[in-house]
């Protein structure tokens, strides 16, 4: 971030001394400020000039100065280059003209360093198997030759249903780099979820796993592939990557083994000189604004939505992101718990752009012990480790100490995101983990597939916050007049236009889906569906999604509050909220899953309702509390609040199959009658 400033002050004239002033700069003079990004992080554009400022060499505003020629290559960026506004916030245009290869600029690196780590893959039932970037770029250039014999192009639809193992990566790459548009699952969703998803965007080929290893138990989901491959009749071909080793693959168009030679190659066994006599990709260009990837939205009010993203506003978001907020250069080493249905699987793959080591991680993150995960920090020697807040809490309920079981010495930034971190997550990383490391809890999502608000290593970190606003990022915070309001909570925007918008949602021909999810709330201004607050710091404070927001008595209450309170209860291991319709208004309804053997008495609900009552108001207290075995979550890990106010409501819920777990909705409408009485707080 310093290194950027002084390269902004030097390219535009300025005199930038701190990270506020730099975000204002970037929001008000955007043009400038993304052109920058392009040459700082070394994005290669075709048409435009190419930068020789490498991003891992540390330079001084006198170095810029001899490096003047580099960042200014005869073909200087005018502001009309940058960005084409259109007649509504959304269908304007960056960078036309220019086109790019996402493939090609992550693997950027097989040129410059190609004997380096790229990937560690390390899975259950596979263990650790580690792929320099020339092996990498070798297993690329092969897949895409067989997609490219396929009749795989531009704008062709190539679809996975992975484990988050290497392979899959190879596979993105591959269709990243012949022009094609990725989009995958994660193989634990159900044959309707996938079909709900993939059924819509009509791939042309598909890639599978045979099945999976969860909590050391082997899942085959052979008969889910046929099922899926009878109803999605795009499907030309279908490629099988070997897991578990399931022999019933009849469905298989193609083996993967078959198709790529020599995939455990590491550094040891193939190196620069062995690459000249290779295959090398050659990289198809396409134009900055070309759909690239396909995301889900979690389809818990109907089908799921399908948000197309563009293939540069995604890789200069990206690299931004984890090179400036994340501080990642060549020497790290990146790790995010997550699965290829979660857009930071994106996220974190798109590290290899940077120069960094990539961590893939399949499996259960507390299986074949707690702490399993903690043991890849030093293993791996991870810098920056990332993961869902609710990892974090878990931790601490079980009581697990990150120094104490391992090396951290490594670490310098901690991640945290899928729910607010609470005030509570902050002091157990800072004692637990390291005093030292970066804790940064980032928020965004799969609409923008980047974040709003995220980590800042030159600023302090303050409990409970997001540390800052993205660079770039218009963002505010409405009250429902529209207004901007600080120290105040209300709708997260973003007033002006940003690369990683989505082009679309793929099938919404006339766009009204899009203009109806981010556009409708305000005139012309992105809406994000976050209930939130801009803090006297500079950061922010995610209260919850806002059509989850409760309104007992007139009075909004973002569920997060709540949740902060819940977490420092040690015999609740977590809990949902959500308002129930009562005598004309609305009241808080409150389910717990406890420890095991631990009952709701009326002592433990006292103490819950104390807890919230002191630590935030007494309108936050529910009016009922009931125990469940289990809550109801998305194949990303999230809580459904929507469908249990449904069901609490009386009301149907619209997609099922959306939900991992269904069945614990039942445990609602079981409990239902103790719901109709109120007990006195």
């Amino acid at each position: 971030v310093t290194r950027f400033i002084h390269g902004v002050n030097h390219k535009y004239n300025l005199d930038i001394s701190n990270y506020e002033a730099l975000h204002a700069w970037s929001t008000e003079n955007k043009e400038q400020f993304w052109a920058f990004i392009v040459e700082f992080c070394d994005i290669k554009l075709h048409g435009l000039g190419e930068s020789a400022l490498r991003s891992d060499t540390i330079l001084t505003p006198d170095d810029l100065l001899k490096h003047e020629h580099a960042l200014n290559p005869g073909n200087t960026f005018r502001p009309e280059q940058v960005f084409t506004p259109g007649s509504a916030f959304h269908n304007g245009v960056w960078f036309p003209g220019a086109s790019l290869n996402f493939a090609e600029n992550l693997l950027r690196y097989a040129d410059m360093n190609g004997e380096k780590t790229a990937i560690v893959s390390i899975s259950e039932n596979r263990g650790r198997e580690e792929i320099s970037f020339n092996a990498l770029e070798f297993q690329v250039a092969q897949v895409m030759l067989y997609l490219q014999g396929q009749g795989i192009s531009v704008g062709d639809r190539v679809a996975a249903i992975m484990p988050n193992v290497h392979e899959t990566l190879v596979a993105m790459l591959a269709t990243m780099g012949v022009g094609g548009i990725w989009t995958s699952c994660s193989p634990d969703f159900g044959e309707q979820s996938i079909v709900d998803r993939l059924g819509q965007t009509q791939p042309k080929v598909l890639i599978v796993a045979d099945g999976y290893q969860y909590k050391g138990k082997q899942h085959d989901i052979t008969d889910n592939i046929i099922k899926i491959q009878k109803q999605i009749p795009s499907i030309e071909k279908i490629i099988t990557v070997p897991i578990i080793g399931v022999s019933n693959t009849d469905y298989a168009s193609a083996v993967w083994n078959e198709i790529v030679s020599n995939k455990s190659m590491n550094s040891d066994s193939i190196n620069s000189a062995a690459m000249d006599a290779m295959p090398r990709p050659t990289y198809e260009p396409v134009p900055f604004n070309q759909p690239g990837f396909i995301l889900y939205s979690s389809g818990t009010t109907g089908k799921p939505k399908c948000i197309t993203h563009s293939v540069g506003g995604t890789l200069l978001q990206h690299a931004k992101e984890l090179r400036l907020h994340t501080d990642l250069t060549e020497k790290d080493t990146h790790f995010f718990f997550t699965t290829c249905g979660w857009m930071m699987w994106n996220w974190l793959t798109s590290t290899l752009q940077t120069g960094a080591t990539t961590v893939l991680y399949d499996g259960s993150p507390f299986h074949p012990k707690q702490d399993i995960l903690l043991d890849l920090v030093e293993q791996e020697g991870i810098t920056a480790f990332g993961a869902g807040a609710r990892y974090y809490a878990e931790l601490e309920k079980q009581g697990i100490n990150a120094s104490s079981r391992v090396d951290v010495s490594s670490l310098k930034t901690v991640m945290s995101t899928g729910s607010p971190l609470s005030p509570a997550s902050y002091h157990f990383i800072y004692n637990t983990f390291k005093e030292d490391v970066c804790l940064s809890s980032i928020s965004g999502g799969t609409d923008i597939l980047s974040c709003f608000a995220l980590g800042n290593p030159t600023k302090p970190v303050v409990e409970g916050e997001l540390q800052c606003l993205g660079l770039g990022m218009d963002v505010d915070v409405f009250d429902e007049a529209g207004r901007s309001v600080k120290q105040s909570k209300g709708e997260l925007v973003c007033k002006t236009p940003f690369p990683s918008m989505p082009v679309g949602f793929w099938g919404d021909e006339d766009g009204k889906k899009y203009q109806a999810a981010y556009f409708d709330t305000f005139k012309d201004v992105w809406a994000h569906g976050d209930f939130a607050e801009l803090t006297e710091n500079g950061g922010l404070v995610i209260h919850g999604r806002s059509d989850t927001v409760l309104n007992p008595g007139g009075v909004r209450i973002g569920t997060a509050e709540i949740y902060r309170q819940m977490e420092t209860i040690d015999e609740v291991l977590e809990s949902i909220v959500v308002d129930q319709a009562y005598q004309g208004d609305t009241r808080i309804v409150m389910f717990v899953r406890l420890r095991p053997e631990t009952t709701l008495t009326e002592q433990l609900q006292k103490k819950i309702r104390t807890t919230i009552r002191t630590n935030t108001t007494a309108r936050h207290v529910p009016a009922t509390i009931a125990a469940v075995p289990d809550i109801p979550r998305t194949f990303s890990g999230k809580i459904v609040e929507m469908a249990v106010k449904a069901v609490v409501n009386n009301q149907s819920v619209n997609n099922l199959g959306a939900i991992a777990n269904p069945e614990t909705l039942a445990y609602f409408k079981m409990d239902r009658e103790s719901l109709e009485t109120e007990v006195e707080g």
